[in-house]
């Protein structure tokens, strides 16, 4: 008969396992993280404005119809507090 332990100890080394890859992820995300500063620091360097790069970047990753309909509605909103 198999002793409980032993199944404990399997259980704890997978644990270990999984939180380690955890921590390693979290480890080369802020190390992603900050290779993405740097780059907007360069970026800036250059003349570039950082927080419209940042929207675009955004914008990039949403559909063009979701954008068309908030664009259309942005300009409904401006139209009627008389921005436009």
């Amino acid at each position: 008969m198999s002793d409980p332990l032993d199944s404990y100890n399997v259980t704890a080394d997978e644990l270990r396992q999984f939180i380690e890859r955890f921590e390693q992820l979290e480890s080369e995300k802020k190390d992603v993280t900050e290779q993405q500063k740097e780059l907007m620091a360069e970026a800036k360097g250059r003349g570039y404005d950082t927080k419209v790069m940042k929207k675009v970047i955004a914008l990039r990753k949403r559909k063009p119809d979701e954008i068309a309909e908030e664009e259309a509605i942005i300009d409904m909103y401006k139209a009627a507090l008389g921005m436009q």
